[in-house]
């Protein structure tokens, strides 16, 4: 088959994604590893005296001669992927073709398939997620110290600096990190057990020969490098292919809450953080000016949609009916894959998103000066009753001044709230003017967040280290 654009491609066979993640799951990686599974099997067959050495050797030397021209061509007549492949390998192989698949199911061969290339793409994810938290880690040193004000329910509230800010997306994709490493730590395949998981046809197989099925599974997974499910149907536990997409959601909504925190500091609103943007780059076909911040944008909207696969899964799951139903084969085929490139495009974008982001130091200066006496006014109150002050007296002081600034402010003067309360002759009893000033001064008020933001930059160093 050929493909150009007079037809509809998926966005991710040439948009989305990355050349190595489009790789593993393409359809002739998946048949090179089918081939992969079938020469398992035999390895283990040949030791139970199934397969002979020339055989096996015949097997293992087609392995990588991929015919797929051929093997669809063969499809066409069969309407059966697998048994097309079979007949294209064994035309390959004169001596063992009579053997490839002796006594295996489909699912035998495919589920454990996927299994592998699961690991194949969250090695590879986890490749990116390693290089993604080291750059937050350096970002998060570099900015430990430097004041912003901190939002809640979209409204100043209190100084952050910017180093603890970014730690928080860095303390959730380090949660990421985790749950992806046990992802490819515990990954298992079916193995080899047949049409409905007894191993009826290689206990029949196995009969007269030195190995039990179950001797004969083990033999081919450790070709594979991969542990089976003790209990397997027709396929392995479609929980698995669940767990698996809902750690990519997970990275997803680390990612999303990130990307959309970014977009609303790039705002000129805010000002303080920008996307990298290219000498030639184009932010609107209508508006010259603009700089729209397009990574941040595409994170969120393929956030959006690897969100929404898990429930496909959970669907697979709680469906497989009995001891198989073909109902998730199609679905499996679209979903597996599109969730490991949308997640690797949201990875690939965030990096480069965190490597070239640019900060507006002035920016963030003018919005702490705007807001940060508000925040700054509890410590006041705090100073206020350690010299004398009734607590509520005082607090009455402070809101009657902070309404009056607040006011400046709608009419766009500058905050007066340090004045007003520096020169209010009832706080004067308790403080002067300077001392007033000074704890006004927002910029040292951030509580630990500096050593914070340090520890964590740390641990992420330390969890990542050697991993890879």
């Amino acid at each position: 088959m050929q493909f150009d654009h007079e037809t509809f491609l998926s966005p991710f066979t040439w948009r989305y994604g990355s050349k190595e993640m489009r790789q593993i799951w393409s359809e002739h990686h998946k048949r090179r590893l089918m081939r992969q599974v079938w020469v398992a099997l035999a390895t283990a067959q040949h030791e139970a005296g199934l397969v002979t050495a020339v055989q096996l050797a015949e097997l293992q030397q087609a392995a990588d001669r991929i015919d797929l021209a051929r093997a669809q061509q063969i499809e066409q007549e069969t309407r059966h992927d697998v048994m097309a492949e079979i007949r294209a390998f064994a035309e390959q192989c004169p001596t063992a073709g009579g053997i490839i698949h002796l006594g295996a199911t489909s699912a035998d061969i495919t589920d454990n398939v996927d299994v592998l290339r699961i690991r194949e793409a969250a090695v590879l994810l986890a490749e990116r997620l390693h290089t993604l938290l080291l750059q937050l880690a350096e970002r998060i040193e570099e900015t430990a110290e430097l004041p912003v004000m901190a939002f809640t329910h979209i409204q100043p509230a209190e100084p952050t600096t910017l180093g603890y800010r970014l730690a928080v997306y860095a303390q959730d994709l380090l949660e990421n990190w985790h749950d992806l490493q046990h992802i490819i730590h515990h990954l298992r395949g079916k193995g080899f057990k047949g049409a409905v998981g007894t191993q009826a046809s290689y206990a029949e197989l196995l009969r007269e020969t030195s190995l039990t099925p179950l001797e004969m599974e083990a033999i081919a997974m450790r070709q594979l490098n991969l542990e089976p499910f003790p209990i397997a149907t027709q396929t392995y536990t479609r929980q698995q292919d669940l767990k698996v997409v809902h750690c990519l959601a997970r990275v997803a909504a680390s990612l999303h809450k990130f990307a959309l925190d970014f977009r609303l500091l790039q705002s000129p609103l805010a000002g303080e953080w920008a996307e990298p943007f290219g000498k030639g780059q184009v932010g609107s076909s209508a508006m010259p000016f603009k700089r729209n911040p397009i990574h941040t944008e595409n994170i969120c909207s393929l956030a959006r949609y690897v969100a929404a696969l898990p429930d496909v899964l959970w669907q697979n799951a709680a469906q497989a009916v009995l001891e198989r139903s073909l109902d998730d084969s199609a679905n499996r085929r679209v979903v597996l894959a599109e969730a490991f490139l949308a997640t690797d495009e949201l990875l690939r974008r965030a990096e480069r998103v965190i490597r070239g982001m640019s900060l507006d130091e002035r920016a963030m200066a003018r919005t702490m000066a705007r807001y940060g006496p508000f925040a700054a006014t509890e410590r006041l109150l705090m100073a206020l009753v350690k010299a004398g002050a009734d607590r509520q007296e005082a607090h009455e002081w402070i809101r009657e001044a902070s309404l009056a600034a607040w006011r400046a402010l709608q009419v766009g003067d500058e905050n007066p709230l340090g004045s007003l309360l520096a020169e209010d002759e009832r706080i004067g009893r308790f403080l002067s003017p300077a001392e007033v000033l000074a704890l006004l001064d927002a910029d040292g008020y951030t509580g630990t967040a500096v050593f914070r933001a340090r520890f964590l930059a740390q641990a992420v160093r330390e969890a990542v280290a050697g991993e890879l």
